[in-house]
């Protein structure tokens, strides 16, 4: 299909060389021709008028329209009254079909994909954020439109701001809060800000994200490290052995395991912090979504000198919107402001000044008070299924967010049981790839299940009962008699 240009004329490019032995006239004719041979222009694309291009080259109107007469007298255009001159049809080949979408031979539709990380993407308000970018566009100053701070928008510092204050119990202050686009720049920013600062070691969680924190510390110039983590949080006595003076941490809900950060675990980091003049760097994910109790207030709450707090709508609304937002310690945020100007100089800002309104106008918290009542209606099903279909299986990491971690039997291969459960249309995934080891043991599945629905979610629990509770995955073809799905529950898709 060509392109439309409504009423307006498109530019056309065309090279005239005045120096040339060949007439004018010529050479607009030959590069028309074969700029509709090529297919840089398409049938049915509209020509600038005749006054407007020969302006533009520096040639009267009289030559531009002969050739063009030229041109309709050898079938490539057509003109009509109203319309304009166009590529006529059958002058230029067809443009090549897009070729179909790949899909790997033999693999299906899933039945359930327990994809960890994602939303309920097909929840998103639309209809709410269309409404807050219309009126954002209507109220925002001329001003706005220029490059700006490159913090971003003091507006939606503002209201993010009062926003980490109330939800979250962070000392935020505006002056020190950096919008970014999503959670990964803002570990780059503040990576690449604590190595200007001299840190040349940062430490991470075991299990955890090593290839993202890895990642953007290799870009900083820095040493990452892994430390261990159980049920009370990072390890913060293997920490202080690490010579590390940064640490990147889950405190909220700690990725993957789910446990949250202990308060005497949260009062010794803040003392290793002090200790060795480092800084922790708090990625406070799944915060807005608790379950089985109060919600834990952000770590940065608790030292806004030593703690950089990194937060995004990412899982609150979708992660395509790139839109985050950094708490720095005072001493530390002009470094980083300065790795975000040469970064990109600043986030869109009709984007940055829609989440404000959208925040304002409270439909942000009512959108997060019905994903709380849909997530939590899901992770009820998940409990049920596995109850029923594997009721061996122990499950931890519900207190929070939208995934889950399943303890597999010692026995079991996480590598075989994925690719079984693949082979019946489940999509699972194991713990493994959150090791800095990459270790298959113990054996652990981490189920998300926020873009899941409660059917899918039974339905797909049903179909893997038998795998989970430790048969030989590689000799069980298919779901045992007394394991097959259960009727589809009523629920959101």
């Amino acid at each position: 299909m060509s392109p439309e240009w409504s009423n307006a004329s498109s530019d056309l490019l065309v090279a005239i060389d005045r120096d040339s032995d060949e007439p004018l006239r010529s050479q607009l004719e030959r590069q028309v021709r074969e700029a509709i041979r090529t297919g840089r222009l398409r049938v049915g694309e509209r020509l600038p008028p005749s006054r407007e291009l020969a302006g533009a080259l520096g040639l009267s109107r009289g030559l531009v329209q002969d050739a063009y007469a030229q041109l309709l007298a050898e079938g490539y255009l057509v003109a009509r009254v109203g319309s304009g001159t166009r590529v006529a049809a059958g002058a230029c080949p067809p443009p090549s079909p897009p070729p179909p979408p790949s899909r790997p031979a033999g693999r299906s539709p899933l039945l359930a994909d327990f994809r960890w990380g994602v939303p309920d993407l097909g929840a998103f308000p639309l209809s709410d954020w269309l409404w807050a970018v219309r009126e954002a566009a209507r109220g925002m100053p001329v001003a706005e439109l220029d490059y700006g701070d490159p913090r971003g928008s003091a507006v939606l510092r503002e209201v993010v701001a009062g926003y980490a204050r109330r939800i979250r119990a962070a000392a935020a202050d505006p002056e020190h809060t950096v919008i970014c686009s999503g959670y990964a720049q803002g570990l780059s920013l503040a990576l690449g800000a604590l190595a200007r600062t001299g840190v040349r070691r940062v430490a991470y969680e075991d299990p955890g994200s090593p290839a993202s924190v890895r990642a953007a510390a290799a870009a900083a110039g820095l040493e990452a490290v892994p430390v261990p983590v159980d049920e009370q949080g990072v390890d913060v006595a293997a920490l202080a052995a690490t010579g590390a003076r940064a640490v990147v941490v889950t405190p909220a809900h700690q990725w993957p395991t789910g446990v949250v950060l202990g308060p005497e675990r949260r009062l010794a980091l803040i003392a290793w912090a002090a200790a060795v003049d480092g800084v922790v760097v708090e990625d406070d994910y799944d915060a807005e979504f608790r379950y089985d109790r109060e919600p834990v207030g952000a770590l940065q709450g608790l030292a806004a000198d030593r703690v950089v707090s990194i937060s995004t709508v990412s899982k609150s609304l979708a992660p395509a919107l790139r839109i985050g937002w950094v708490l720095c310690p005072p001493a530390l945020t002009q470094a980083l402001v300065s790795v975000k100007h040469v970064s990109d100089r600043g986030s869109p800002v009709l984007d940055q000044l829609a989440l404000a309104r959208l925040m304002e106008s409270g439909r942000f918290d009512r959108h997060l008070r019905r994903m709380r009542a849909a997530y939590a209606a899901r992770r009820a099903a998940l409990l049920a299924a596995l109850a029923e279909h594997a009721p061996d299986v122990t499950v931890t990491g519900l207190a929070a967010g939208f995934h889950a971690v399943a303890h597999l039997p010692e026995t079991a291969d996480e590598q075989a049981l994925v690719t079984a459960a693949r082979a019946r249309s489940v999509g699972l995934y194991g713990m493994s790839t959150c090791r800095t080891s990459q270790a298959t043991a113990p054996p652990r599945l981490v189920l998300g299940f926020g873009n899941v629905g409660e059917r899918a979610v039974t339905a797909g629990i049903a179909a893997i009962g038998d795998l989970l509770t430790g048969r030989d995955p590689a000799r069980s073809g298919g779901p045992r008699p007394g394991n097959r799905c259960a009727a589809p529950r009523p629920g959101p898709r």
